[in-house]
């Protein structure tokens, strides 16, 4: 990603490493997990359709179709990690933002991020020009005297009561997980978008999900509609799950590993085969050539 190798190298790594693995010939891959944590996903690896299409991807990324014809991600096998975010917001205790009363917030929504010139993302901007005492969007920027500092990025989300997340280069967005820890609540407004453990959250309860189609003054009047007990009830709500999105460790009783593992639970298998695996009346697993399978040697052909 930092430009050490090219496509074309991380491609012949990816395919050496795989050559290597025996137990990723004998099951095809179907019981071997690849995390791909960056905004390419699995694009990362050039022919991960032809080798790993059959292995279990841990990515933020549910759609990358912007770049790509195909997605990489498939809702069948593949699990949505949550982003990381900074672990001065997570921690127990104090955090480097302490969320205010929502009668001490100024805005009614912001959107924090820069515009990509992705069309959600401008009609924020075109929004907030007209409503600037109801939506703050600033355009951030990475370097140079307007720079925000991590506390002062965090002091801005969590001065709204709802923290709009719209599809940018891909799907997904950080400011998602992130509005878990200031407080505020999570709007999405990015129709593709895959959620990390649907089968234990319900994302009706502690978030709402806007058409990307109509952002506009309708949103802002939507919002503005939904009274304070209620947006605290869905702000308490997510209190509760929000550990899910922490990369704590194995101590803790809740964590994303913890959510990891229920979901990885529900993926084993007894029995393992692909293509290029036999089976024997004495159980024994070979080969095309019947050659027993600790004595496979790499490199071997890859399924």
């Amino acid at each position: 990603m930092l430009g050490g190798l090219n496509d074309k190298e991380i491609n012949q790594t990816y395919v050496k490493v795989l050559s290597q693995m025996p137990y990723f010939r004998r099951s095809g891959g179907r019981d071997h997990i690849f995390v791909f944590p960056s905004g390419a996903g699995a694009h990362l690896f050039r022919s991960w359709a032809t080798y790993i299409n059959r292995s279990i991807i841990l990515t933020p990324e549910g759609d990358r179709t912007d770049k790509k014809d195909t997605s990489a991600f498939n809702t069948w096998k593949d699990i949505i990690i949550p982003g990381n975010v900074d672990d001065g917001m997570m921690k127990t205790g104090a955090t480097v933002f302490q969320p205010l009363p929502l009668s001490k917030r100024k805005y009614l929504a912001n959107y924090l991020g820069r515009a990509q010139k992705k069309v959600g993302r401008l009609k924020l901007i075109e929004l907030a020009k007209q409503y600037p005492d109801k939506l703050e969007c600033p355009e951030l920027q990475f370097s140079g005297p307007n720079k925000l500092g991590r506390v002062e990025y965090f002091q801005h989300l969590g001065n709204s009561k709802f923290c709009l997340a719209p599809r940018g280069e891909s799907s997904w967005t950080l400011r998602f997980y992130e509005s878990f820890f200031v407080e505020c609540v999570p709007v999405i407004l990015s129709d593709q978008v895959e959620l990390p453990f649907q089968n234990v959250i319900d994302y009706t309860e502690i978030s709402i999900k806007w058409p990307s189609t109509s952002i506009g003054p309708e949103l802002l009047d939507y919002l503005a509609s939904i009274p304070d007990e209620v947006i605290e009830q869905i702000i308490g709500r997510g209190r509760q799950v929000r550990c899910l999105w922490v990369y704590a460790p194995d101590s803790e009783p809740c964590s994303t590993m913890r959510a990891l593992m229920w979901e990885l639970q529900r993926k084993v298998r007894q029995f393992h085969q692909s293509a290029e695996t036999f089976w024997l009346h004495n159980g024994s697993v070979v080969n095309r050539n019947l050659v027993e399978f600790a004595k496979w040697k790499p490199p071997m052909p890859l399924p």
